[in-house]
């Protein structure tokens, strides 16, 4: 039938809902996140979960919560009928975890189900079943329901369900989603009848450890910052702990499951310069938004969320994650119980050895000719096109090592100053310990107060060269280049209204920017470290940033390109022979250098075998 002949009519209500239900329900772990939020709106503190062949033949929720009463229990199977919100003051406060009223009415539409409940002041239960009808049921205050056959009345939708193990499998994910941000509720899984999960309540960091295990707790570094009206807390993971898979992020808005742009960019911002290749870290990150700033409402199946100031979302989580990665390296280094970084092969702990080492002597070493001249720093530069400032900038951070420096006991004392007494030094207790050699010209041999410490001497020292690098700049303005003839740049509505408003922000990256005409914009300055790239791709970059994020992070990213370079060619080189004097110097500024456990492409910088290790290996005590 032609189309243009059909007249427009009212669709069925149960037609409808399948609609819905085609937003809302993709597959049994989408029963299951509905069906698991709804019993934690309901002040549930125990919920069980039974599932049978993955979710597809049936699915039912139990739990302890406040129950429905039975009047209402009709209206929980309609659509657009909820007990949450009741205005749009409401919806723009929202604080539970569900909102929309469809949920059960779209479960309903392609599945069997049974609603169960029981309010405390009921002296029995209720059942609704399939066919509509209310009579009585026995069972504790709570509610349980159950849900069977998804999708047997719908065969276009169930032949895109995948086999029972893959349907489990996002079923276990969801549950691992919503234990993690509930460990004051207890859950119990069950599949075919037999026991998957019992995860009982617990604080934060035992659910993070009983869900994703040993292995991810034991790398964690805790997240902490914000105020009143915008809070993160967590965890991540050491960059040595990063994976090569995505699987194990998690962000939490407000208590709920999302996914979002900004916190993800700010996130791989924190770890640009400390991941090793193409791996990427792991978190489970909760961040508490006045409702008021935030939007819930997006997205159908609540994935996604609008912050109403993402700038200052993205700050904070840049500058939180950002100090967790550095503060974890100086507080494993002072802890002198955790290894700095796990041993290799398999050795296990046993019997302290009482058997001092050896005062370390200084060795002798045949003399060896003068370091020949690093590259001149000019030549790193792009196209040598680098400023007086510039220059001394980089010339003042960078203290190279071919020069004798003394040790000092002192962290306080600018290297290069005399060293305390060798009775004072002695009585110093490093994090770093102290060197006793360098190994082939590539690692330094340092002993600590329980046990030893191998370091990548390079490695090391270019991550001191390049935060001291990055510190120096950050003080400084960003130098612009101006351009003889303007750069006239064809760009959107969009483009041209963000330079106008962002004007002052260009201004102080480097960019001198203006409207050139309805859709075009005229670009008078670039900033010098970008000058010699596409400036039209650059100038289309920065305004996508800025409209996405509220500020740029594509000047950071490219200066710290640069200085990485710059810092890895200032390094201290491999077969260079170092004394123990230099050597100790380079310890004592790992220790007050930001992510000195590892260099700037994410390889770690030392190993660390405590006694207790060598002693295992030399079987000494068994």
């Amino acid at each position: 039938m032609n189309s243009t002949s059909r007249r427009i009519a009212l669709l069925d209500d149960r037609l409808i809902s399948q609609i819905a239900a085609g937003e809302v329900i993709e597959r049994p772990a989408s029963v299951l996140k509905e069906l698991m939020e709804n019993a934690i709106d309901a002040g549930a503190r125990s919920i069980d979960v039974r599932l049978e062949a993955g979710g597809i033949r049936r699915i039912a929720v139990i739990d302890d919560g406040h129950g429905i009463e039975p009047e209402d229990m009709p209206l929980a199977l309609t659509r657009h009928a909820t007990s949450k919100i009741r205005s749009l003051s409401d919806l723009e406060q929202v604080a539970s975890m569900g909102f929309r009223g469809e949920a059960l009415a779209s479960i309903a539409s392609v599945a069997r189900l049974t609603l169960i409940s029981r309010t405390e002041s009921s002296a029995h239960a209720w059942q609704l079943g399939p066919e509509g009808t209310i009579e009585p049921a026995s069972g504790p205050p709570g509610t349980c329901v159950d849900v069977r056959g998804l999708f047997d009345d719908v065969p276009a939708r169930r032949k895109f369900l995948r086999s029972e193990s893959t349907e489990l499998a996002h079923c276990l994910e969801t549950l691992n989603r919503i234990a993690l941000s509930n460990p004051d509720i207890a859950f119990r899984v069950f599949h075919n009848d037999r026991a998957l999960r019992h995860w009982p309540c617990a604080t934060v960091m035992q659910r993070i450890r009983d869900v994703l295990g040993d292995e991810f707790a034991d790398a964690c570094l805790s997240v902490g910052s914000g105020t009143a009206l915008l809070e993160l807390s967590g965890v991540v993971t050491r960059p040595t702990a990063a994976k090569a898979r995505a699987d194990r992020q998690y962000l939490f808005v407000n208590g709920r499951h999302v996914r979002d742009r900004t916190v993800s960019h700010a996130i791989r911002a924190a770890y640009a310069d400390v991941l090793h290749g193409d791996r990427q870290p792991a978190y489970v990150l909760f961040l508490n938004i006045e409702p008021g700033l935030v939007d819930v409402n997006v997205h159908p199946a609540k994935h996604e969320v609008r912050f109403r100031d993402s700038s200052a979302v993205h700050r904070l989580v840049f500058q939180a994650v950002s100090q967790a990665i550095a503060q974890g390296q100086q507080a494993e280094a002072a802890d002198t119980d955790a290894p700095l970084l796990p041993a290799t092969g398999d050795i296990a702990s046993s019997g302290l050895s009482n058997q001092p080492f050896p005062t370390p002597q200084a060795p002798v070493a045949t003399p060896q000719p003068r370091a020949t001249p690093r590259q001149n720093w000019l030549d790193l530069a792009p196209s040598g096109r680098w400023d007086e400032p510039a220059m001394k900038a980089w010339q003042a951070a960078h203290k190279p090592l071919s020069e004798p420096v003394p040790f000092t006991a002192d962290p306080s004392q600018p290297l290069g100053e005399p060293a305390q007494p060798r009775e004072e030094q002695q009585d110093q207790v490093w994090p770093l310990g102290r060197a006793l050699a360098q190994v082939h010209g590539i690692y330094i041999l340092s002993q600590t107060t329980d046990g030893l410490i191998l370091i990548d001497m390079h490695a090391a020292h270019e991550r001191v060269v390049y935060e001291r690098l990055k510190q120096s700049l950050d003080n400084k303005s960003v130098a612009r280049q101006g351009l003889l003839v303007p750069l006239v740049v064809s760009a959107t509505e969009l483009e041209v209204a963000t330079a106008q408003n962002h004007h002052k922000d260009l201004l102080a990256m480097g960019f001198e920017i203006s409207p050139a005409g309805p859709q075009s914009l005229a670009v008078r300055a670039v900033p010098a470290l970008l000058a010699q790239g596409d400036l039209e791709s650059l100038v289309h970059a920065v305004l996508r940033d800025i409209q996405q994020i509220g500020i740029t992070a594509l000047l950071t990213e490219k200066r710290n390109e640069l200085l990485a370079t710059m810092a890895c060619h200032g390094a201290v080189r491999a077969n260079r022979q170092l004394t123990i004097p230099e050597m100790n110097a380079l310890l004592r500024q790992m220790e007050q250098t930001e992510r000195a456990d590892q260099c700037n492409h994410g390889r770690p910088t030392w190993i660390h075998w405590k006694l207790s290790d060598l002693d295992r290996l030399f079987l000494r005590g068994q």
